[in-house]
């Protein structure tokens, strides 16, 4: 655990009511369950000789970030015996109620997109009851994801009031960049030597995922397709420690800095989706000159 955790029990306290995806005058939250790389690939398709994955449940809603809702919304008023600390109200989020299984993972999901989009707010503290109160489940499941954040290095435990969330730079950024270009780069440099053409044009359907989420101006969707994208490239490595390791590194790298909390531009967006068309193209052609020099492109932080 990250210096400055303490129980999870600790943090929750009196701890301050934020207001988290609330539908006004409905006791539960309804969060929507997030897309993952494996939702992804199904988009784009089994490679041959693969079996198709298969599809979503009967009935149920397709996992997708929620990024048309207005910063702002408000939830149903403070929850009896909170303490608002100054909170900020989190938007609405319509979506399905939360369901009883899994329902630490998809409160983790709806998390990670709170702190891509910059709706959970760098600096300010959010506690786990009344994030569980909104939710419409236990403090419990809300705390472990919490805790699963603090251990990704998202948020901080604030004891006795709940977790506040890290406040990033310029400076880290840079060197989350620097730190991914140290990991990704040999690794696909040397695939690029070895892996044949056709197991690289066979990415190209995320690419061009990462493409319509950028046209989308939509953060979490272009988030998701990102690491959707490059954690397939490095995946031809079979190296599974490396995925853990990259994917984390990916993440951090992703959450809004300090005062960048609105969309990006979506120029920029579109921008950095080509990037990845570029670099499959001198992937197929083993040109490992241009290879290099795009990845140093893709991973130097904007000015």
């Amino acid at each position: 655990m990250k210096q400055g955790a303490q129980d999870p029990a600790a943090a929750e306290g009196a701890a301050g009511a934020g207001t988290p995806w609330s539908r006004p005058g409905d006791g539960a939250v309804h969060v929507p369950r997030q897309p993952h790389a494996a939702d992804l690939r199904r988009e784009a398709g089994a490679r041959p000789g693969q079996p198709a994955q298969p599809g979503p449940e009967p009935g149920s809603r397709p996992r997708r970030p929620e990024c048309d809702t207005p910063p702002g919304g408000h939830g149903d008023g403070a929850t009896r015996g909170e303490h608002t600390h100054g909170e900020r109200p989190a938007p609405h989020h319509p979506g399905p109620p939360l369901r009883r299984s899994s329902v630490r993972g998809q409160v983790l999901d709806a998390l990670r997109t709170a702190l891509v989009t910059g709706e959970l707010r760098p600096g300010e503290i959010y506690s786990a009851p009344a994030l569980g109160e909104r939710f419409g489940v236990s403090a419990t499941p809300v705390r472990e994801a919490m805790q699963q954040l603090t251990l990704e290095g998202a948020v901080e435990v604030v004891p006795n009031r709940g977790f506040r969330v890290v406040e990033r730079g310029a400076r880290e950024l840079a060197e989350l960049a620097e730190v991914r270009a140290l990991v990704e780069v040999p690794v696909l440099l040397r695939l690029a030597r070895t892996v044949p053409a056709e197991r690289w044009a066979g990415l190209r359907p995320l690419a061009e995922a990462t493409v319509r989420a950028a046209s989308s101006g939509c953060r979490a969707a272009y988030a998701e397709s990102d690491r959707a994208f490059h954690g397939a490239m490095l995946a031809l490595s079979g190296n599974e420690q490396l995925l853990r390791i990259a994917e984390d590194l990916h993440r951090r790298a992703q959450w809004p800095l300090v005062g960048v909390l609105g969309r990006p531009a979506r120029a920029a967006l579109i921008a950095d989706a080509a990037q990845h068309a570029a670099l499959l193209d001198a992937l197929v052609a083993r040109d490992t000159e241009t290879v290099r020099a795009l990845l140093t492109a893709h991973f130097t932080p904007a000015d």
